[in-house]
């Protein structure tokens, strides 16, 4: 799997649909998520972000959904994943989470990691 397949593939386990931020189809329906694509090598570590969006009155249901992505990374202290020669290693970054403001009654809650790819490319 290459990098990019492997951002992908984190956000995709949390139940929900997940596009590059870059790549929302016209017809996607919340609650989604959102996230940026970026890759180095070993020894140079990137951004990674994501944004879950629901249509909601309140902020329950993705707050427990921004937990869920908080215990995930955290339940180590990291999460990794293998790609093409090597790995991803995903880290909380800081501050983990925020709430945006949006038009009500869009929910958004933008989520904040950390990224190495332990890869020599």
């Amino acid at each position: 799997m290459d990098k990019a397949q492997a951002i992908h593939n984190f956000w995709l386990q949390f139940g929900l649909p997940a596009y590059d931020e870059n790549s929302v189809p016209d017809n996607a329906v919340m609650p989604y998520i959102t996230y940026t694509v970026a890759s180095d090598n070993f020894d140079n570590p990137v951004s990674l972000s994501g944004s879950l969006w629901y249509r909601s009155e309140t902020w329950k249901d993705i707050s427990l959904k921004s937990d869920e992505i908080s215990k995930k990374v955290s339940e180590k202290g990291y999460y990794i994943i293998e790609v093409n020669d090597g790995y991803l290693w995903i880290t909380r970054g800081s501050p983990f989470a925020q709430r945006m403001t949006d038009t009500n009654p869009v929910k958004r809650i933008y989520i904040n990691l950390m990224a190495e790819f332990l890869t020599a490319y």
